[in-house]
């Protein structure tokens, strides 16, 4: 039963039941380290991040996509809850504060429009609300990709890769790179990261269209490795 049944569909007890991602955890993806090794930096990276290099300087989730976190998700995206985004932001606020911290602005990862047409909603712009940075929508997807489950690291960075481009403005809605792009610091949102696949193909397009920096805030993050 809900201890505060106007505030969601969550009983307190439930988010408290959500616990952070606690370190060792790479430097750049946010992903889960077996150990801290030594103090040398290139074992604050995880294997992956030190074979590909990435477009997105840190990155970092809320928690892990398991248990409750997994369900609340589930429920904001195929129930259609919105009003756990309003929490959910909160707590992407909280413990991704370092991510926040400098940051001009928040770019929430696209759906394909004829996803968001049958869902109703982007649940990445509804995180992105939440995070008190100006959200900019400075990405479309221009092409509807699969889904990336079950797919392994290779194919999920070529399922997404040409799938985001800038949104189309202007004079004959030629491409135009947005003018708050510019030498911002950008924090992309979404709502899980995987293997970043999805994460990296935007953060190249905001790269090339000026932004300084890219980082990324989700709300939670699958781990390759049981904490």
């Amino acid at each position: 039963m809900l201890d505060a049944p106007l505030d969601g569909p969550v009983c307190s007890r439930c988010w408290r039941a959500i616990p952070p991602l606690s370190p060792p955890l790479c430097e750049t993806c946010g992903d889960a380290l077996a150990t801290w090794r030594s103090l040398d930096l290139a074992y604050r990276s995880c294997v992956r991040c030190r074979r590909r290099p990435s477009p997105i300087t840190r990155a970092r989730a809320a928690g892990a996509y398991e248990g409750v976190l997994r369900q609340v998700i589930h429920c904001l995206k195929y129930e259609g809850r919105r009003t756990l985004a309003g929490q959910l932001s909160a707590m992407m606020r909280e413990r991704g504060n370092d991510v926040l911290a400098g940051a001009d602005l928040v770019v929430p990862v696209p759906l394909h429009w004829r996803r968001r047409h049958a869902r109703g909603f982007n649940q990445a712009e509804d995180l992105a609300r939440g995070l008190g940075l100006p959200v900019v929508r400075a990405l479309r997807r221009v092409r509807a990709t699969s889904p990336q489950f079950g797919l392994n690291a290779s194919r999920r960075h070529r399922n997404v890769r040409g799938a985001f481009a800038p949104p189309r403005r202007g004079f004959l809605l030629r491409r135009r790179n947005d003018a708050r792009l510019r030498d911002a610091c950008v924090v992309l949102v979404d709502d899980v990261s995987t293997t970043g696949a999805t994460l990296q193909a935007c953060a190249e397009v905001l790269r090339s269209g000026g932004a300084r920096e890219v980082r990324a805030l989700t709300a939670a993050r699958a781990l390759s490795r049981p904490r």
